[in-house]
């Protein structure tokens, strides 16, 4: 394949008019060829920037290497010699800003597209393994007393808390390591964010499926609808059950609110619910056992990547959509891939913009209650930017009499969570940060003995690698700590 140096060789895409009319995914990854051309472009280069820039320390150069030669099996092995879930990576990984920011390819046009040949590795090896109904399925409840990793029973027990990124990732490393791993899921499947808040048409369920399936021929045991902090605790894992360790990756799943006027409307979803209820309940098929408002208008507040999520999801029921964001464009943290294939999809970006109250209409057939109100429009601020805040980004601030009204019929707000507070108010000696997320050390160790935790538990809300790489410092600690030789 002919290629120009200075430039990735392009990702094949669905249509956007075929894309925005159903859930399938939009990137349609390198075949053999184009992943071979694209390999071609790495400098190999030897002081590795990228590898110093991947939070999970994956080598690069190493794995790039063996794809150039045509042996996937070892470009494979090489990348989970140091990190899990590459094919989840691939995909939804900021590879932009982390390992091809720094790569040298990039200095004289497009940096390597590294995430893109994780992907087709991954996938590569992925499409090898059958998903038979039942092999990668958890266990549910919390289990008898004492009876847990009983395959394993000579082998130290830790316990997880939480199968998202952090959790997975922690898992993974622990059993490499030859510990008898337990991870508790508060929902019916597992996975965490990667099956209830990222799309179907940017992350397959399927390839979740296949990756949790392999940890789970690792020997790691997963036990479904378990609340940790309510089912049972963080003592009980200890007393109870005689796990030597627990990690808590309970990810951060608590929704923000603006606080304005009229966000109990009926029609105001947090982007929690809305993609909550769009991924994993799939409300949005026809006889969908809970299915949801499919309002014709929808304005999204937000600008980053769950809001991207949302308005694309909200597209793909029928509805026009706005997103409302506060600062510019050139402010927006959403990836840049997304905002592209929002644009294309036909989603509307109002800039400097923020709602300051949302308006409804009283439903005649009910009672004259405000909580019975439907919303009809959003009552919206023009914004201009002043001087840089905490964040280093310019502040937005109200601009005098710029306000203008959004005609709507749904408002998802995509604010941001924080960290459940459940674990934290059940567990004696569990310390917190001001904001609610745990208090751990640069390890993952936090305030109680022998408890670790990572991810957007300690952090907040932040990216799938970001959790992964808290999740395997945390297991290496764990490890060091509990079997030291």
């Amino acid at each position: 394949m002919a290629m120009a140096l200075n430039k990735k060789v392009p990702m094949p895409s669905l249509d956007p008019e075929v894309r925005v009319k159903n859930f399938s995914e939009v990137s349609l990854g390198y075949d053999e060829s184009q992943a071979r051309a694209e390999a071609e472009r790495c400098l190999a280069c030897k002081k590795k920037p990228c590898v110093a820039n991947c939070p999970v320390g994956i080598e690069i150069p190493a794995f790039i290497a063996h794809l150039k030669k045509g042996d996937y099996e070892a470009a494979y092995q090489e990348i989970v010699k140091h990190g899990s879930l590459p094919a989840v990576c691939g995909r939804v990984c900021p590879q932009e800003s982390q390992c091809e920011a720094v790569c040298l390819r990039g200095r004289k046009g497009e940096a390597v597209a590294i995430g893109r040949l994780e992907r087709f590795v991954a996938d590569w090896k992925l499409a090898k393994i059958d998903l038979p109904q039942g092999d990668w399925e958890p266990s549910q409840g919390p289990g008898a007393p004492g009876q847990l990793a009983s395959l394993a029973q000579e082998k130290i027990k830790v316990a997880v808390v939480g199968s998202g990124p952090a959790g997975l990732s922690c898992a993974a490393t622990l059993a490499d390591r030859g510990f008898a791993v337990t991870i508790f899921e508060a929902l019916h499947i597992p996975g965490g964010v990667l099956v209830y808040g990222i799309p179907e048409f940017r992350l397959p369920k399927k390839i979740v499926q296949k990756e949790i399936m392999g940890l789970r021929q690792k020997g790691v045991e997963i036990r479904t609808n378990v609340v940790v902090g309510k089912t049972l605790t963080v003592d009980e894992l200890f007393e109870r059950d005689g796990f030597k360790a627990v990690f808590i990756g309970s990810g951060a799943g608590l929704p923000m609110f603006m606080n304005i006027p009229g966000e109990n409307l009926n029609g105001v979803f947090s982007a929690n619910e809305f993609l909550t209820r769009i991924n994993l309940m799939k409300a949005y098929l026809e006889g969908a056992w809970t299915p949801i408002f499919r309002g014709q208008k929808f304005v999204v507040v937000g600008g980053g990547n769950v809001a991207m999520d949302a308005a694309r999801c909200a597209r793909r029921l029928g509805a026009e959509v706005s997103i409302v964001y506060r600062r510019s464009a050139q402010e927006l943290p959403a990836r840049a891939e997304e905002v592209e294939h929002a644009h294309e999809e036909g989603v509307i970006f109002k800039f400097l913009s923020s709602p300051i109250e949302i308006n409804g209409f009283q439903n005649p057939d009910q009672p004259r209650d405000p909580k019975n109100g439907w919303v009809i429009s959003v009552t919206c601020a023009q914004m201009e930017l002043g001087q840089p805040d905490a964040s280093g980004r310019p502040r937005p601030v109200i601009k005098p009499g710029g306000e203008f009204i959004l005609p709507t019929d749904s408002v998802i707000m995509a604010l941001g969570t924080s960290p459940n507070p459940l674990i934290a108010a059940s567990t004696q000696g569990l310390d917190t940060q001001k904001w609610g997320g745990l208090m751990a050390d640069q390890n993952g160790l936090t305030s109680r003995n022998k408890v670790w935790a990572g991810g957007d538990a300690v952090t907040g809300a932040a990216t799938v690698i970001m959790a992964m790489g808290a999740g395997k410092k945390a297991a290496l600690d764990i490890a060091k700590t509990l079997a030291p030789n």
